[in-house]
């Protein structure tokens, strides 16, 4: 792999000896048949999950919602591709008002489908995690499931946690999370997987496992120090403190904090706002923006700008580019195909 890359003039072959180890960190799929040189090919998935009872976007009147104390287990994640001038835009809504939303066996079953069917839809433009409960978002892993099991079916279920958020943080297409209610422990590690966050000054969130004697298990110590730096992350995570929106929003933990309205849904409706602002722009170029910025991060500046070009090289061939310059000329909105 290193080899290919080391023969592309212009891409992280160029770098010294000591950056070319960092290559194996620009290995990440970008979409089918788009990807950095000498990325790994990534498993085709199943066709994306479908189902009813569609919800109107934001600007028209809030449905009235209600819940029994039993919803049928396939109910618990609803995934929902939104038409008209939202399309593109696929909204993940949480389910499980009985449970509080939290991460069940089933929810983490369902959320790794829907997610795995995204990875390779070119049709998605932005991804919302929401909660069609009002007041919750997520309260993290579901504790009466959790007591039932044996100790030796912790740690693999937790993994599995794992890595379902992981392969959340690693959408190639923008994410936000909207927190219009509680996001306690894995509820917001859910959130932090997100490349966006939005809440309600109303919210509560935290990572607060060291209540319960264990640690955040979901990439909290990890993303949390990242999101906000690691001496607040270490306090937060310490006295597993609850911020809301407004402490949140002070301490970079989320982008935008909105005052409660009367449906409960003001965060979603910001993340609507959000991503119906990325819609208009080049398919691929936010992907391959996505992937430079996060890769980047990670390492130092030279191989961050390393990267960055090797990125940026992803975009001159496409028919987007082409179709860009042509629309600048003359004077018309771009009509983007993700090519």
């Amino acid at each position: 792999m290193a080899a290919a890359v080391a023969t592309a003039p212009g891409t992280l072959g160029s770098l010294h000896a000591g950056g070319v180890r960092l290559v194996a960190a620009c290995s990440a799929r970008l979409c089918q048949g788009l990807r950095l040189p000498g990325s790994l090919a990534g498993r085709r998935v199943g066709p994306a999950i479908w189902t009813q009872n569609w919800v109107p976007a934001a600007g028209g009147p809030a449905p009235r919602r209600g819940y029994s104390s039993e919803v049928k287990t396939e109910d618990e994640l609803r995934v929902r591709h939104l038409e008209d001038e939202n399309r593109g835009i696929v909204v993940l809504g949480i389910n499980r008002a009985y449970g509080k939303n939290s991460l069940s066996k089933n929810l983490i079953k369902m959320l790794s489908k829907a997610v795995d069917a995204l990875k390779s839809d070119k049709k998605v433009r932005t991804i919302i995690i929401r909660s069609e409960v009002p007041g919750i978002f997520c309260a993290g892993a579901d504790l009466k499931e959790r007591a039932k099991m044996s100790s030796g079916e912790v740690g693999p279920f937790v993994s599995k946690i794992r890595a379902v958020i992981n392969d959340i943080a690693n959408l190639p297409v923008p994410t936000i999370a909207a927190i219009d209610g509680l996001a306690l422990g894995g509820g917001l590690e859910l959130a932090l997987a997100c490349d966006i966050r939005v809440a309600a000054s109303s919210a509560k969130m935290g990572l607060v496992e060291t209540k319960l004697a264990i640690i955040p298990g979901g990439g909290g110590t990890q993303r949390l120090p990242r999101a906000i730096g690691m001496s607040l992350a270490k306090e937060l995570i310490f006295s597993a403190r609850v911020l809301d929106g407004q402490e949140a929003k002070a301490v970079g933990l989320i982008s935008h904090v909105l005052e409660q309205n009367q449906e409960g849904d003001a965060a979603y409706r910001k993340a609507l706002d959000l991503a119906r602002e990325f819609l208009p722009q080049g398919p691929v170029a936010v992907r391959v923006a996505k992937l430079a910025i996060n890769q980047g991060m990670e390492v130092d500046l030279v191989t961050g700008l390393a990267i960055e070009e090797a990125c940026y090289a992803q975009t001159i061939p496409t028919k987007d580019r082409l179709e860009g310059l042509l629309a600048f000329k003359e004077k018309r909105p771009p009509r983007y195909k993700g090519e």
